[in-house]
């Protein structure tokens, strides 16, 4: 009896040990297999970021292309891997290092062989060509098969199917294509850089300097403004002009992309700034540089890819409110070869603190849009603090407006810059302004404010001074508060203009006070501050389709390009 017992409680003991290693197995295996599984995986980080640093590619790693796309080297369907920014290569993860030794990537400069060149041959790659594109020889739409199918010129983007492709294609001359008047061909780089090896200044016999119609694009993205669309925008910049052209901000200072305008024929350069106003600001200060250099004639003409919050400047300029993606990089380039040349009034702003015993410099300030004191400054502030604190939170805009929104909202309840008449003075060209109950004051040099709202027209239902952003002249008005600014707005009140005027001089007499140049806030004592004109922008004027809200400048703009 007793040895059955003993017996039992050895086999119970035995089940039970034996369902603490199984639990233990079924507990550790998956923890085992994850482990191993992210080991594998950032072993094999490791491998692609070094073959990244090592090719002459600009790679890119992706987990998902957004269309049917084949492996360049194997020719297999692949879901993920690999795309270069600059000549399209696509290719599967495995390839990676098959695909550097086999394919040249788009060249910035030809190699040196002693001579000058004026042409180069098409440069082909095979695969993955655009959808609805046409081949160059039948007519017929390419990359139409369920496979690596058809070939693609990196820099005409010309398009030719398989049974199409003949042996003179292969050496024919490349054009260029449809952007041929934008982009810098290497041929002209590496000639430019003999001359310049030779000592010798003269460029104008080097084609395509010689060129009439020849106006080179120089792109400026800043892949932090706003709704971090740069990053995709630099891609597709690269692979339809020469990459030496596009420049990622983040990574290298305006001043020194500017550069390159010295290489180009005088007067015909074209930037595209793909930015908010702020990085538009930043670009127009390195193009002063450029003049305090005396690299006058090298000034190049600047246009607007808006990627900011609030886009003033841009929608003054007919570029629009705001790019989400919606218009074709094509169609971007064709606007910057259409657009026209204006001139834009840029001002200094003094800020000079009170006090005998004040020995700090005043602060100077260049600003292309408008200055405030009151409200929208205060929003500004509020809105750029909280952004400094957590700035993962603001990559789009439409949560920009929306904290922009709630900041406006709180204002309104608690009315922080309220008697604001009673602490400035005010002076335009001199003369003392006797102002009414005030909250803010806000001096305008263009047509748009707060995120597009015609400020200086207001409702239009009255007569008021012609406005424009070259005549020297800046317009001065007055808001009664946060809901006063958002019935103007909505065109349901009219501003409190104020006038007109050359120069003008705030005196803020006491208590501290929210002030913003361009959309950069900061909280001010008392002080005195001094506007005038400090110089001209040359900017592009895109004379797309009108909104409501523009028709009544159309026939401002019209006048201003008139002259």
């Amino acid at each position: 009896m007793e040895d059955g017992e003993q017996k039992r409680r050895f086999l119970l003991g035995g089940a039970d040990w034996s369902l603490v290693f199984w639990t233990l197995c079924s507990v550790m295996l998956p923890v085992l297999i994850t482990l191993w599984c992210s080991f594998q995986r950032s072993r094999r980080q490791v491998l692609i970021r070094d073959i990244f640093r090592k090719s002459k590619h600009d790679w890119h790693y992706t987990d998902l292309f957004g269309q049917p796309s084949y492996c360049c080297v194997c020719a297999q369907h692949i879901l993920q891997g690999a795309f270069c920014n600059c000549c399209g290569l696509r290719v599967s993860e495995g390839c990676l290092k098959k695909a550097d030794q086999l394919f040249l990537c788009k060249e910035i400069m030809m190699r040196s062989d002693g001579g000058a060149h004026s042409s180069m041959p098409h440069h082909w790659i095979r695969g993955n060509v655009p959808l609805c594109s046409c081949c160059m020889i039948c007519k017929q739409q390419c990359g139409t098969q369920p496979k690596l199918c058809d070939y693609r010129c990196v820099w005409c983007q010309y398009t030719v199917h398989d049974e199409c492709m003949m042996d003179c294609l292969k050496t024919e001359e490349c054009t260029f294509g449809e952007f041929r008047d934008l982009i810098i061909p290497p041929y002209y780089l590496s000639t430019i850089n003999q001359i310049r090896k030779d000592k010798r200044t003269s460029y104008e016999k080097v084609v395509p300097y010689c060129r009439k119609h020849w106006m080179p694009v120089i792109i400026l993205a800043n892949t932090r403004s706003g709704n971090n669309m740069g990053e995709t925008l630099l891609g597709e910049f690269k692979i339809l002009l020469n990459p030496v052209q596009v420049f990622d901000l983040s990574k290298i200072a305006p001043a020194k992309a500017l550069q390159l305008c010295t290489l180009l024929p005088c007067n015909s350069v074209r930037v595209l700034v793909c930015g908010g106003d702020g990085t538009v600001g930043w670009v127009l200060d390195a193009i002063d540089e450029m003049k305090i250099k005396g690299q006058e004639r090298y000034i190049p003409q600047v246009a607007i890819l808006p990627l900011g919050t609030g886009n003033d400047l841009s929608n003054t300029l007919g570029w629009g409110a705001g790019y989400a993606g919606e218009v074709p990089v094509e169609q971007i380039l064709r606007n910057v070869m259409e657009a026209d040349g204006i001139k834009l009034d840029r001002w200094k702003v003094q800020v000079t603190n009170k006090g005998y015993y004040n020995l700090r410099k005043p602060k100077v300030f260049t600003m292309n849009n408008y200055f405030s004191i009151g409200p929208d400054a205060l929003m500004a502030l509020n809105f750029h603090a909280h952004r400094e604190k957590t700035p993962s939170l603001f990559s789009s805009r439409i949560i920009n407006k929306a904290v922009y929104f709630f900041y406006g909202t709180k204002d309104c309840l608690v009315q922080e810059c309220k008697d604001l008449n009673k602490k400035v003075e005010l002076e335009l060209d001199g003369e003392r302004i006797e102002l009414p109950n005030l909250e803010g004051i806000i001096v305008l040099n263009i047509g748009y404010w707060g995120g597009g709202c015609r400020l200086w027209e207001g409702m239009g239902d009255e007569p008021y001074p012609l406005a424009r952003h070259d005549d020297g002249l800046l317009e001065v008005v007055g808001v009664h508060g946060s809901f006063h600014c958002a019935q103007i707005q909505v065109k349901l009140a009219n501003p409190v203009r104020l006038g007109q005027a050359h120069t003008v001089r705030l005196i803020l007499k006491s208590s501290k006070m929210p002030m913003q140049v361009d959309g950069e806030p900061w909280a001010q004592g008392p002080c005195t501050v001094t506007i005038t004109h400090k110089t001209h922008a040359l900017m592009l004027y895109h004379s797309g389709e009108q909104t409501d809200d523009d028709a009544s400048s159309v026939s401002e703009q019209d006048h201003m390009r008139e002259q």
